[in-house]
């Protein structure tokens, strides 16, 4: 039996399992004001948030390295048990939150969890060289990125309401199991790559590959398309204006999903159930970013613009929306403007990241993508492990101003390395020696 339009199916599980990725990690900074008080009643504010701060830099720090090894773990096993694997390790860590006694245990637990998570986001820039085209890429990946978008949205108000039933303890068994319910459609809709899909119409398996960029540009006649050794990708500058521009623009992402909930009880004094009702409108914004920059990518491309004017306008875009915004939430006044200017700031962040995370896919052949992705990924998160470790230092007392600023500047930095480093995108071939 044939499935129409199983390329959307495909990414729909994809986005589905980010909006799980997002509760699952999510509701450590959501519930860390019970957590904290149940844990530590005797320390200050300052005292639990550096606290806070430590459990979510060792995330970071896993999710780093996860990146990297589920880069290549996608392109090994392919994306259908790569995905399978990463979200069923994630799903059994997030239960093991549930037996935490102190930061030691929670620190184990989420270093397990970052691992684990981190899989999500080079397998979905695989599966996205897959199963889309060219053209299709951007949308598609905003579509994944808008999942990261709903969870938070879901995620924080959900948690929050959660409270009033549950312990946090059941929280995260409940939270948990929902990745194992997610395997179950995805084993069964994804059954492998449309060249070989059981399931795919021949008209879009033919309307995929025919749209694709990089296709044996090597004349090896053995694969899709330009496959260089880990060596020979990073000799090339593109690749390293793709990791410095993902090393750059990534923290701000995790400078708000990270601390927003903290931000919130520390600056407005909100409780948990406080937090819910404020805490998810910056994810609003987010979502909509995501399907703008993604949307606005493929109407330019349809409108016959190149992939290198596209990728650039959309990027550059994104980042001048957020510089602004950075520097009127020094000062936001009260709570409700806070979260508004937080979303203006995560719509022009995702406005431009999805083009970013597209990049490797316009470089690159669908074997290298994932490579590529998680090296990118890699620096990304090394780089938030760092932000993350100063933000408790900077925020003493209250005042984020600091950390804001280091926002905008990395906005910057991300705009300028994909300008220098990356002069044409587009599908690279091996270099002339």
């Amino acid at each position: 039996m044939t499935i129409k339009g199983l390329r959307w199916w495909v990414i729909a599980l994809i986005a589905l399992a980010t909006v799980i990725n997002y509760i699952d990690r999510q509701s450590l900074s959501v519930l860390w004001p019970d957590i904290a008080m149940d844990l530590y009643p005797d320390k200050d504010a300052d005292q639990r948030k550096e606290i806070y701060g430590w459990i979510l830099s060792v995330f970071i720090f896993s999710y780093a390295f996860g990146q990297a090894i589920f880069g290549k773990i996608f392109d090994w096993v392919g994306t259908r048990l790569g995905f399978a694997l990463s979200i069923g390790f994630w799903s059994i860590a997030t239960i093991l939150h549930a037996f935490a006694k102190g930061f030691l245990s929670f620190a184990i637990f989420r270093a397990i969890l970052g691992v684990a998570e981190a899989g999500n986001w080079p397998g979905a820039a695989k599966g996205n060289a897959e199963w889309f085209p060219t053209k299709e890429r951007a949308f598609a990946q905003g579509l994944f990125n808008s999942g990261a978008a709903v969870g938070g949205i879901i995620s924080i108000p959900l948690i929050a309401f959660m409270t009033i039933y549950f312990s946090w303890q059941m929280i995260f068994v409940t939270i948990g199991v929902l990745g194992f319910l997610w395997l179950i459609p995805w084993m069964i809709f994804v059954k492998g790559p449309p060249k070989t899909h059981p399931n795919i119409t021949e008209s879009e398996k033919e309307y995929i590959l025919s749209g694709q960029l990089n296709r044996d540009t090597d004349q090896d006649g053995d694969d899709d398309g330009y496959n260089p050794s880990t060596g020979k990708l990073l000799s090339h500058k593109e690749s390293w204006g793709v990791i410095i521009s993902s090393a750059a623009i990534d923290p701000i992402w995790w400078l708000f999903i990270g601390w927003i909930p903290i931000y919130l009880n520390e600056v407005y004094g909100m409780d948990v159930k406080q937090i819910g009702i404020y805490g998810w409108v910056p994810y609003v914004g987010a979502m909509f970013g995501a399907w703008f920059g993604g949307l606005l990518a493929q109407n330019r491309l349809g409108a016959g613009w190149n992939v290198d004017k596209t990728r650039k306008m959309v990027i550059t875009l994104g980042c001048l929306i957020m510089l602004p915004s950075f520097y009127a939430l020094a000062n936001p006044g009260a709570p409700v403007n806070a979260v508004i200017i937080m979303a203006i700031i995560l719509f022009g962040f995702q406005t431009a990241i999805g083009n970013v995370q597209t990049l490797p896919s316009d470089f690159y052949s669908g074997k290298t993508v994932g490579t590529l992705a998680g090296f990118a990924g890699m620096a990304a998160k090394l780089s938030a492990f760092g932000l993350t470790l100063l933000v408790p230092w900077l925020t003493k007392g209250g005042n984020y101003t600091p950390a804001f600023v280091i926002g905008a500047a990395l906005a910057l930095i991300a705009m300028a390395a994909v300008w220098i480093l990356c002069p044409r995108i587009e599908a690279l071939k091996p270099k002339v020696r």
